[in-house]
């Protein structure tokens, strides 16, 4: 339960080592960099970082555009678990190597993009061509270019109809509309249920009178018209589909060459970002003629390891001192058993610099709940075995995920734990399995068959006391770190008693005055003798008279003072709110081993032979597995609410600023400092 002491750190250093440096503190990943305001005759801010830091993201995107269009033409192998695999670690060398190829790796980026675009161009002529072609087909008996007008005496009309017709049908449309004029000659060029291709010749003086007259019957002229005689014109679009072809299948030959370029792209990618980064940060400093400062915070373990370094690999001068303020982050310091749940307390909020770290006190009610609510013995056992084995097979993965996965590991020892209590694995697995295809009861197993202490779906109500039991445990713990609070970093001792002790008389009081009341009997099995009763009505009294004299201290008109004290009393329904919010820790445990229990009933329907062995396998798998998707998220969203709401109600105040250091921030790699 811990945060790392922070120190301020200042860098003074020649301008000609700043490139260099914020590179070094990018790759250790230990110092948050602070805007340092700092401008004068002598100081000023570099605005060129940002034209600079455009150039470097363009350059990255065009890496990665590479790497798509490679990936698309040179598949890649993924495993199934390859996203817990995290980033390539380089060593510095390695990285060095890298970055001096980067121009050479740019200019194929640049290759591949080039050769992609020509495919791109020759896909859309082949379309092109291709439209071209299929226009063309039925006008391949005609013998005249398609744009052929006709000679000094005659008019040619080269067009079409809709629909099949015969050369009678155009013959007597013409006739009934222009009966007057003779020698029109009409050939059909080809013809289907689709369209009819004419080739109508008739004397330039009824030129216009015939193409009024093939208008109103239909005719309409090629939305292509071939410059050249149409089977001459199908030879040279075949030809330049074919040129086409070639040239696609050599920029595809030219892309795929490059498969061997698919991680160098990556670190390409990787690379400009990183220098992009940098130059962010450049913005953050300030500089002279030949000189810079930087300012920010590093981590106490951290900060004089930095010091020596820079110190003597850049003869910089750095300068460390304490950081007292509140506006210094936080970054959380926790043993290997509480330090999974950090991000659960990060999604709600940080801890501020006047208040302890609740991670490892949480950790132990988190796990303990989660495990209540999933409670099945078989479950846990597949959780634990499946973030272990992810765990100890990829030792690369991202810290965030293998902080994930390890808090899933403990809950799924805490799972199993109880749901050898409550006698449940895999529902009634065990016993069903026994009955249906053995004929036989299953052997007295203690956590398997029979609960090593007592089933919850036979007796709800004890799991219910034993829920509300640990519930005021957590309640109550939140209060006394509120007293921590208090005393080692408020310096507030009387609000241990106005503000802790006054609750505890109060609730615990009235707890005591509760289990003297014989309906407890029914509810809990048992009662308290009356002096208990005496007892906890006393304390009560005495917590609710501290609650309203002193929870509106801070007011010095007494009428305001009694009334906001009046209003702090009011708190106890919130109490018995909260302890009621604990009832979810029986719902979701009964809800899981009913579950599983229906699950394994259904799939024990189909009797004991090849069949009914085939349908309860696949049942179990499927239903188990679906069971196990529910009731883990369930028992995942519950478990933060009961941290949440009901225990960080009682003494959190959070706010605090995460620590957010300049580091590598990539999608591929990751390099290692060399110390």
């Amino acid at each position: 339960m811990a945060m790392l002491k922070m120190q301020r750190v200042y860098v003074y250093a020649l301008l000609k080592y700043c490139k260099d440096i914020l590179e070094t503190l990018q790759r250790r990943g230990v110092v948050e960099i602070e805007n340092l305001e700092m401008e004068d005759s002598v100081f000023y801010k570099d605005d060129s970082s940002s034209s600079f830091q455009d150039n470097y993201q363009r350059t990255s995107s065009v890496a990665k555009e590479a790497n798509e269009i490679l990936s698309r033409y040179v598949p890649r192998k993924k495993g199934l678990l390859s996203s817990f695999k995290g980033r390539e670690q380089l060593t510095r060398s390695q990285y060095d190597e890298l970055a001096g190829e980067s121009q050479d790796i740019l200019q194929v980026a640049y290759e591949i993009i080039a050769a992609q675009k020509n495919i791109d161009s020759c896909i859309a002529e082949k379309i092109k061509y291709q439209s071209q072609l299929d226009t063309i087909q039925p006008w391949l008996n005609l013998d005249v270019p398609m744009n052929f007008s006709g000679t000094a005496t005659t008019k040619a009309f080269i067009g079409k109809f809709p629909g099949m017709k015969t050369s009678t049908e155009i013959f007597s449309g013409l006739a009934e509309l222009i009966p007057e004029i003779e020698g029109v000659d009409v050939e059909i060029v080809s013809a289907d249920n689709n369209q009819t291709c004419v080739f109508v010749l008739a004397s330039r003086a009824d030129a216009d009178a015939v193409s009024d007259a093939l208008r109103r019957i239909g005719f309409e002229y090629p939305a292509y018209i071939s410059p050249v005689v149409p089977m001459e014109r199908e030879r040279e679009i075949k030809k330049h589909l074919s040129n086409r072809d070639d040239r696609i299948k050599k920029a595809t030959q030219q892309i795929e060459s490059r498969a061997d370029y698919a991680e160098k792209l990556n670190f390409l990618e990787d690379y400009y970002v990183m220098k992009a980064e940098c130059y962010a940060a450049y913005g953050d400093i300030a500089t002279s003629r030949h000189t810079f400062v930087m300012t920010g915070y590093v981590p106490e373990p951290d900060a004089q390891s930095l010091k020596d370094y820079l110190e003597t690999n850049f003869d910089a001068e750095v300068e460390l001192e304490e950081a007292t303020n509140d506006d210094a982050p936080v970054k959380l310091k926790n043993n290997k058993f509480a330090e999974p749940t950090e991000s659960v307390l990060a999604t709600y909020s940080y801890p501020d610099h006047h208040e302890a770290d609740p991670t490892s006190i949480m950790a132990i009610f988190y796990y303990l709940f989660f495990g209540m609510m999933f409670s099945d013995a078989g479950y846990g056992i597949v959780m634990s075995l499946a973030c272990g084995i992810c765990l100890l097979k990829f030792k690369g993965m991202e810290a965030g995920l293998k902080k994930s996965l390890k808090m899933f590991f403990w809950c799924g020892v805490t799972t199993t734990f109880w749901g050898l209590l409550f006698g449940s694995f895999f529902g009634d697995a065990v016993t069903v399995i026994s009955n249906t295809f053995f004929h036989s009861p299953p052997p007295n197993i203690p956590g398997l068959v029979t609960p090593i202490w007592f089933n919850p779906v036979d007796e709800p109500m004890r799991m219910l006391m034993f829920s509300f039991l640990l519930g005021i445990i957590h309640l109550f713990t939140g209060l006394a770190i509120q007293a921590y609070n208090c005393i080692r970093y408020q310096k507030d001792y009387l609000a241990v008693i106005y503000d802790v002790i006054s609750w505890y008389l109060l609730v615990g009081g009235g707890i005591l005055a509760l289990l003297t009341m014989d309906m407890m009997q029914n509810i809990a099995g048992f009662t308290l003798p009356p002096v208990f009763g005496t007892v906890g009505g006393i304390m009560a009294a005495v917590g609710a008279v501290i609650i309203l004299i002193f929870s509106g201290r801070e007011s010095k008109n007494p009428i305001i003072r009694l009334a906001k004290g009046a209003y702090g009393l009011y708190g106890t329904t919130g109490y018995l709110s909260d302890i009621l919010s604990y009832s979810r820790l029986l719902a979701l445990g009964l809800a899981t081993g009913v579950i599983a229990t229906v699950f394994n009933k259904i799939g024990s329907m189909m009797g004991d032979g090849i069949i009914g062995v085939i349908a309860f396998t696949v049942i179990f798998i499927i239903g188990h597995g679906v069971n196990i998707g529910i009731n883990a998220l369930g028992a995942y969203v519950h478990t933060n609410r009961l941290q949440f709401v009901e225990f960080f109600g009682k003494f959190y105040t959070g706010g605090g600023k995460e620590f957010k250091p300049f580091k590598i921030n990539t999608k591929h790699y990751t390099v290692k400092e060399d110390n």
